[in-house]
């Protein structure tokens, strides 16, 4: 048999590696630290059942994290299981993910009655959207399904210096938009901003606004930073006023714009539902967004 150690998985061939049962192979190109949280034998033993009545493993989509790390999605012939994979350029594998597929086709398919605009003044980055749970963990909930969560990255970070300073995150204090024209039916502006790393389980979406669109639609941007929403209860605003500030309020651990659009004023209530953007864009992870997309 030839000599593993001069083999190489790759993205292109990962799916039929797997499948073949080259367990071994895959895991001897991750990196340390999945060594260290999962071993051989406990990989393989997660591995092997996982190929049960598979045919074909077909990659399904690729998204970049950031300029280092590309995830690639492989769904099995029924596309009933998923494989998620983050490769580097140099092939090193920093995290496998098998997970049954959870789709909600109908759900895909109903695209807001209004288009929007990403509510940002500055280029940002999609750290989370789309419409499969790999790319999206908003997916899986109904009440958050199509949400997007956004950050603004330089050099594929989305920090300079210190790790620890709220101060030194790009997105931190960048000015929020309206997504539409509206009107404001809901503010929250006190809650305190997070240390890096901490959660606000006690009030999830933070300092935040809901407007009311035409339609029965309501936005929301959530994690804004304390005492800076320039906006009243009651308000009409125009698409691309600003609003307020990015903060780190709520269940965010570092500075992000939480924003989704939904059938209810009360999002724990409500359906999130899909957003049509004006001409017609579709972000997904991975995607840098700026207003010039929109113009």
């Amino acid at each position: 048999m030839e000599n593993s150690n001069k083999r190489i998985v790759t993205p292109k061939d990962f799916g039929h590696k797997f499948l073949n049962g080259e367990f071994s192979l895959v895991y001897s190109q991750t990196n340390e630290e999945f060594k260290q949280a999962v071993t051989l034998a406990q990989f393989m033993d997660i591995a092997e059942p996982f190929n049960s009545g598979v045919e074909t493993f077909n990659l399904e989509m690729d998204t970049d994290l950031n300029k280092e790390i590309t995830q690639y999605l492989w769904l099995d012939n029924r596309r009933e299981k998923a494989i998620a994979v983050a490769f580097d350029r140099n092939n090193v594998i920093h995290g496998i993910r098998l997970s049954p597929f959870i789709s909600f086709p109908e759900d895909d398919r109903q695209f807001t009655k209004n288009a929007y605009i990403m509510p940002i003044t500055d280029e940002w980055f999609v750290f989370w959207g789309g419409i499969n749970q790999f790319v999206n963990y908003h997916y899986v909930y109904e009440d958050q399904r199509y949400a997007y969560d956004l950050v603004i990255m330089k050099d594929g970070l989305s920090y300079q210096d210190s790790i620890n300073k709220l101060e030194n995150y790009y997105a931190f204090n960048r000015e929020i938009t309206a997504p539409a024209d509206g009107k404001v039916v809901k503010i929250l502006d006190d809650i305190k901003d997070n240390v890096i790393g901490e959660l606000n389980p006690d009030q999830p979406e933070g300092n935040c606004v809901i407007m009311e669109h035409s339609n029965n639609e309501f936005s929301m941007l959530a994690h804004l930073k304390q005492n800076s929403i320039i906006v009243k209860e009651g308000e009409s605003v125009i698409r691309g006023q600003v609003i307020g500030l990015c903060g780190n309020s709520g269940n965010s651990t570092e500075p992000h714009l939480h924003f989704q659009v939904m059938n209810s004023e009360n999002y724990l209530a409500g359906k999130s539902i899909r957003i049509k953007f004006e001409n017609g864009l579709d972000p997904i992870q991975g995607d840098f967004i700026s207003p010039d997309n929109f113009a």
